[in-house]
């Protein structure tokens, strides 16, 4: 997945309440692993950030109708001149800057923790993000690649023909092509951890192995086409 010889810039977007989770090892093992491979690594842990997932006019400083909430205009004219609230700014920023985003988050729900379904609503905004006939083949972020790497609580034959679900691949569609895809992302094959409390210590830091391998290793994970 990591070119050879190139320098990357990773944004880590961490969403998990708990330090000593699985997820925050996860976490820690990439950016052990990808700084040592000698790239950039930013992290934003939304808990440790207390970040708000709630998107209202407190995303803004500037008022496009003060009649009505009109989400789009407010991002347009907020996009234009500038005037997003800091800590929207501040992850705006990142991802700019970022050539690899990836979503470290354990599955809730068959969907995102609540925590970065709202930083994607507060921080993929129109004007930087889509916008202006910018989306898919012409997205905002073509250029950049994108994934995610979770964590989900029952073992992989819950999953996919004869289980309780579907493939995570999936459950993981609306992400991939209605948030990376959409935004013009390469997107990235999923890494998952499947049941990782069921698991041993040792089946535990194995699975943090395979994933350090994953992160360096081109080839682990390949471009999904049109996901």
């Amino acid at each position: 997945m990591i070119e050879v010889g190139k320098s990357l810039r990773v944004l880590i977007v961490h969403a998990h309440h708990e330090p000593s989770s699985f997820n925050g090892a996860m976490t820690g093992r990439a950016e052990s692993v990808l700084t040592l491979a000698g790239h950039e690594v930013e992290i934003s842990d939304l808990y440790a950030m207390h970040f708000d997932p709630v998107s209202d006019r407190r995303n803004f400083h500037t008022v496009a109708n003060a009649e009505r909430l009109q989400q789009q205009d407010e991002e347009a004219l907020a996009s234009k001149v500038g005037s997003y609230a800091p800590d929207v700014q501040a992850e705006i920023d990142k991802l700019e800057w970022c050539d690899l985003l990836i979503f470290q988050f354990p599955i809730w729900w068959l969907g995102l923790p609540a925590i970065l379904k709202g930083w994607v609503d507060r921080v993929l905004v129109l004007g930087h993000a889509y916008g202006g006939g910018r989306w898919f083949e012409t997205g905002a972020y073509r250029g950049k690649r994108a994934m995610c790497s979770l964590t989900v609580g029952s073992r992989q034959h819950f999953y996919g023909d004869g289980g309780l679900y579907a493939p995570v691949e999936e459950i993981l569609y609306p992400i991939h092509h209605g948030i990376f895809g959409f935004c013009g992302f390469s997107v990235l094959e999923p890494f998952v951890v499947y049941g990782p409390n069921r698991m041993s210590d040792e089946e535990r830091a194995a699975e943090l192995v395979r994933y350090g391998n994953a992160l360096l290793n081109q080839g682990t994970a390949g471009v999904i086409v049109n996901p």
